[in-house]
C-alpha cells in the first residue's frame, strides 16, 4: 500500500512518520482493497488558534471507489484519529455492500408444495 502525505502547514509536517504508520496500523485489515492512499494536513485559521487543524484521508480502491473524509480538531493526533476511524468504517460497509450477493427478485421459490407422483 502507497501512502502520500502532505502537509501546508510546518507543524503538520512533523507528524509525517506518525501519520503514515498510524495509518499503516488503522488499515492493516483493509490493505488487500486499498492500494493507495492520502493523509492532507492543512491548518485552517492559521496561528490565531481554536478548532482548526484539519486532517483530511482519502483512501483509493478498485471495488469501492474513493472514500474521502475530513475532519476538524484542536490538535492534528485527534483530527488523524477521527477521520482514520470514521474512513475505515464507511470503507468497511461499501466494501460489504459491494459484496453482497445479489438475489434475483424475478424467480419465486415454491417452498410449501412438494412435487408428487400426479406432476
Amino acid at each position: 500500500m502507497q501512502i502520500i502525505f502532505e502537509s501546508r502547514d510546518a507543524d503538520g509536517a512533523q507528524m509525517r512518520d506518525f501519520s503514515i504508520e498510524r495509518m499503516r496500523f488503522a488499515l492493516r485489515r483493509l490493505r488487500t482493497f486499498v492500494p493507495r492512499a492520502k493523509v492532507q494536513f492543512s491548518d485552517i485559521n492559521g496561528p490565531r488558534g481554536g478548532v482548526d487543524k484539519r486532517c483530511q484521508v482519502e483512501l483509493i480502491t478498485e471495488k469501492a471507489g474513493t472514500v474521502v473524509i475530513a475532519s476538524l480538531a484542536h490538535d492534528w493526533r485527534t483530527a488523524l484519529d477521527r477521520s482514520l476511524s470514521r474512513a475505515t468504517r464507511v470503507l468497511t460497509r461499501s466494501l460489504q455492500r459491494v459484496q453482497k450477493p445479489v438475489r434475483d427478485r424475478g424467480v419465486k421459490l415454491d417452498v410449501g408444495r412438494v412435487a408428487g407422483p400426479q406432476d
